[in-house]
């Protein structure tokens, strides 16, 4: 399960990011992934609460957001949402296409309480 060390990883980040603020906690977490990022967003959700324990972000809210699937149609030039299994263009139907998103997974936004909050 390489979830596991996507979390550890993201813990590693948020703590980094906390610390650099002086925040004394961390209360929510948004995240984005992309449907093609390789990441299953329900395995994330199950190994966070591991990974977190002893830590500013123990608990924080785990907030995840699916991004969709855009492309670029090299024939049309259209930008369309695509089906992750069926990246064709919307507009013209070509399959000559370049993913734009839903390939990520990007640490979006930290809600963090500082001293004095």
């Amino acid at each position: 399960m390489h979830e596991l060390s996507i979390c550890l990883a993201l813990i590693e980040q948020v703590q980094q990011v906390a610390r650099e603020h002086g925040a004394t906690r961390v209360d929510r977490i948004l995240l984005r992934i992309g449907p093609l990022s390789g990441v299953e967003p329900s395995l994330i959700e199950s190994a966070y609460p591991m990974v977190a324990v002893g830590t500013l972000a123990a608990d924080a809210e785990l907030v995840i957001e699916t991004t969709p699937v855009r492309v670029r149609c090299n024939d049309c030039g259209q930008e369309t949402d695509a089906r992750p299994n069926r990246l064709l263009c919307g507009a013209c139907g070509g399959y000559h296409t370049k993913v734009l998103s839903g390939t990520e997974m990007l640490l979006a936004n930290l809600e963090l309480t500082l001293p004095g909050d």
